[in-house]
């Protein structure tokens, strides 16, 4: 099934994107700051999502990771 239709794995998929991005950006971060605007600045975005709400994500990527590994 397609992660568009699962919620679970719809939350999944975004997590994975805002951590994704957020560690591009402190490795590398001319990458995303030249892309704030448009379609690519839905990762300028979410990197900007992971650095500042950093304990929230942690969390909610701790909850996932539990929640596959011993509910699913």
């Amino acid at each position: 099934m397609s992660a568009i239709f699962n919620f679970q794995s719809l939350l999944t998929v975004i997590l994975l994107l805002i951590c994704t991005c957020a560690y591009i950006r402190s490795m590398a971060p001319s990458i995303l700051d030249r892309n704030k605007t448009g379609l690519l600045g839905i990762f300028w975005k979410c990197a900007r999502i992971g650095e500042r709400k950093s304990p929230y994500v942690a969390v909610c990527c701790i909850v996932m990771a539990f929640s596959i590994l011993f509910i699913q």
